[in-house]
């Protein structure tokens, strides 16, 4: 399965400690993420990851890959509080991943829900609507 990662600046410490804890898991798996947090990611990880754009230029590639059926699933940490105007837009990102059906989560909780329902083959109704 492909997975998209994307995480706030705020968040991006999150994201690695996410994929460190899962990484049993998401070694399975095809990972993009935009640029810094694709490279942060690979950092502790060692984890392959194809790096986008970053900022809003990633998650418009992001989006255009939903587009184009290749993206299963999406986590993107999102900072409520604090998101800057270089940062991708959640609402661009949703609004894709809701007219393609892509399971999304924007939180720690949810992260953990798809990624562990991923592994337990909760997904694989993804590769029949491929």
């Amino acid at each position: 399965m492909n997975i998209g990662l994307i995480a706030h600046d705020n968040k991006k410490a999150l994201m690695q400690n996410l994929c460190v804890a899962y990484r049993h898991i998401l070694a399975k798996h095809e990972l993009c993420a935009t640029g810094t947090t694709a490279r942060r990611i690979e950092e502790v990880t060692n984890l392959h990851v194809k790096k986008f754009l970053t900022g809003s230029f990633g998650e418009q590639q992001l989006c255009s890959q939903i587009d184009n059926n290749n993206i299963d699933m999406v986590i993107f940490l999102r900072d409520p509080e604090n998101s800057q105007p270089h940062e991708p837009n959640l609402a661009n990102v949703v609004l894709h991943c809701d007219m393609h059906n892509i399971p999304v989560a924007t939180n720690l909780a949810t992260a953990e829900l798809l990624i562990l329902a991923l592994d337990r083959g909760d997904l694989d109704w993804r590769m029949i609507y491929k």
